[in-house]
Formats: C-alpha cells, sequence, structure tokens
C-alpha cells in the first residue's frame, strides 16, 4: 500500500531524539510553559523571520486568539475564501464575527482578490488570508487593499510552513499568522499544537495572556481568556522536526514537479506550477476530475490512498444551516471534484511512479 501519509515512517527518522527529547522534559519536572516552548517560540519566531511567536494549543485556537486580541466582534465583518477548510471560518464566527465569503480562483484555489473589494463594507475588519494546499497567495495585491481600506491582514497559514513570497515567508506576510502543528502537517508534532506569529509586540503580549486565562500574572485575569498551551514535549519535538522542515518542503517540491511532468491523463486537471511570484510547499497534491468517486475506488484497488480535502463546503455544512441555500459555484465545482494525491518528504522514487503509471492508465 502507497500511504497517502506515512506518519510513522515520517516520525521513526527522529525517533531517537524524540525519545531523548521527551526524556528530558520528563526529568525537568516542567510540563507547560516552560525552557522547550521559549526556545520554540523564538526559533520558529526567527525561522518566519518574525519578532514574536506564542505557542497554543492548535492551530484554530491560533486563529481565534489572533481575532480576539484584536477585539474584533459583534458586527465586525471578516473577509475569508469560501473554499477553505472550517477552521477559517470557525474562527471568526467564534469571536461572533461575521465571515464574508469569497469564491477562490479555480486555477489556484486561493482567493479571488479581484472579488475582494466588493466584498468589502464599513464594517470590513480584516482580510484572512489562506494559503491553502500550501501555496501563498499573491500578498501585493492584498497588502494594496488593506492600506487603502485600513484592514488588518490575517493569514492563516496552517498548509504553508516555509512558503515565500517575495524572500518572505508565510507568517511573516501579514499582521498576524495563525498556524497549525497538527501531525499531519509539513511541520507536525506528535499530537496537537499551533502558534501565533506576529512582528506587533502588543498584539502578542495580549495573545499570550488571552490564552492563558487571560492573565499574564497568576490568578490576576486581565482579560476573558481561553486555556490554550502548547505542552513541553510537543514544543521540543517541534525544534528537532524544524531543522528538517526546509530539506522536507524541498522533497515535496520534487515529488510535485514530478507529477506535473509525468501525469498525462487528459481527465486529469494538474495544479499549476507556481508562478515567480509565489511558493508552494506542496502541503497537498490537489488534482481534479468529474469522476472522482471512481479514481479514488481504483487507486484503492491499485493499493494507493488518496483522500479528499474537503467533501463539503463550509457554506453546506449543518453547523452553517443559515448558508445553505447559498451559491458559490467556483467553490462547489472545487469541492465536488478535488482528490489528493500521496505526496510526503518519505515517499520513494518508486512509489511517486506507481502513483503517476496509475493515474495515467485511469
Amino acid at each position: 500500500m502507497i500511504r497517502f501519509l506515512d506518519l510513522q515512517k515520517i516520525n521513526a527518522r527522529f525517533s531517537a531524539a524524540i525519545e531523548a527529547k521527551m526524556q528530558e522534559v520528563l526529568r525537568s519536572g516542567w510540563y507547560l510553559q516552560g525552557e522547550q516552548n521559549q526556545a520554540f517560540e523564538r526559533e520558529f519566531a526567527e525561522y518566519c523571520g518574525v519578532r514574536y511567536c506564542v505557542g497554543c494549543a492548535n492551530g484554530l485556537d491560533a486563529l481565534r486568539l489572533i481575532i480576539k486580541g484584536y477585539g474584533f466582534g459583534r458586527g465586525d465583518e471578516i473577509i475569508v475564501p469560501a473554499n477553505t477548510y472550517i477552521a477559517s471560518i470557525l474562527a471568526i464566527t467564534d469571536n461572533d464575527c461575521t465571515p464574508v465569503l469569497v469564491e477562490p480562483k479555480l486555477e489556484n484555489y486561493n482567493i479571488d482578490i479581484d472579488s475582494i473589494e466588493s466584498a468589502i463594507s464599513a464594517r470590513t475588519k480584516a482580510i484572512l488570508v489562506v494559503h491553502l494546499y500550501g501555496r501563498v497567495v499573491e500578498m501585493e495585491r492584498i497588502w494594496e487593499l488593506a492600506q487603502k481600506y485600513h484592514l488588518k491582514v490575517i493569514e492563516d497559514s496552517a498548509q504553508a510552513h516555509g512558503a515565500l513570497y517575495q524572500k518572505r515567508r508565510a507568517g511573516n506576510l501579514g499582521d498576524a499568522s495563525g498556524f497549525s502543528f497538527y501531525p499531519g502537517k509539513n511541520l507536525g508534532a506528535l499530537g496537537d499544537g499551533g502558534a501565533v506569529v506576529t512582528n506587533d509586540k502588543e498584539l502578542a503580549d495580549k495573545i499570550r495572556a488571552l490564552a492563558n486565562y487571560g492573565s499574564h500574572k497568576k490568578y490576576e485575569n486581565l482579560y476573558q481568556g481561553l486555556n490554550s498551551r502548547m505542552d513541553e514535549i510537543q514544543a521540543g519535538i517541534l525544534r528537532i522536526k524544524l531543522k528538517k522542515l526546509d530539506a522536507d518542503n524541498a522533497r515535496r517540491i520534487q515529488i510535485a514537479q514530478e507529477y506535473i511532468a509525468n501525469i498525462i491523463n487528459p481527465k486529469i486537471t494538474l495544479p499549476r506550477l507556481d508562478s515567480a511570484l509565489d511558493s508552494n510547499v506542496w502541503h497537498l497534491f490537489v488534482v481534479r476530475t468529474q469522476e472522482r468517486e471512481r479514481l479514488q475506488e481504483y487507486l484503492t484497488q491499485k493499493d494507493i490512498q488518496s483522500l479528499i480535502h474537503y467533501p463539503i463546503p463550509p457554506h453546506k455544512q449543518k453547523a452553517y444551516l443559515e448558508w445553505n441555500s447559498l451559491s458559490f459555484p467556483i467553490t462547489e465545482k472545487i469541492h465536488r471534484e478535488v482528490l489528493s494525491l500521496p505526496i510526503s518528504p518519505v515517499m520513494s522514487d518508486d512509489e511517486v511512479q506507481s502513483v503517476i503509471n496509475a493515474i495515467n492508465a485511469f
């Protein structure tokens, strides 16, 4: 079986270092907000090219904390792509803000920047850009809109660890960015984890308090906060794996290039290669076909695992019944046709070729 993402094999490369780190944390007697967290925050901030990093429990919380940190609430609107994973939208509604859904571009699955300006109103406070599947949004035009309308730019970088735009990494392309370290991410923990990165000291300080029950000092609570902290073991593991992130991304890019160069089945719509303006760290390699279910079943018969990211768009979810009658045809087409092929830093050349052969024979 060619696994979609062989997490056991990915993490086995670090097993000795991880076991040693776990013993180090165990012996320290300090399991939350200790030396490992402090070191990881320094190292990840430096990696992203920003001044501040605040670890938290998961990627959803990272976005929730950013919105909460800015004080956005009832009546405030935040623009967000309609085809994102639902977490981007949950972070908005959890803060009692209103998501304003904007269609993506079919060519790259990222938000259609040409459609953003018409969605801006007097109540708009921010644009939440999602670097979906690992491809960076074309940020130059986002910055122009944000400056013109005095908006904050929030990055959802949960799928874009290490991606570059104009020589700056995802996380350093907006006012604040949320990361997820879910095990399947390009930089994944052995459990949940997340972080906010920013160059805004006031925001970073507030988010640090918000994530700790709204407190900077024990039993003194400045804000109505959350309990959202990264544990020391996950921070230590992420420190180990961060050193390998660029090499792992390079392997993902190599595999994606092989797929794009050699998959020639006309039934399959491949993702476009990156332009000179952006980069893609290929968290997912997503193809489209009108015969998705048949293709997925065929690949299963060939012992190739594939996944659908994502079968139901947010506006059709029961969680948002009030949106179910809305129509976003491009988003709906994407969610109806996409299929993610195996891609990971531990795939062998033979496995990559097997996937190519199978797709071409479909």
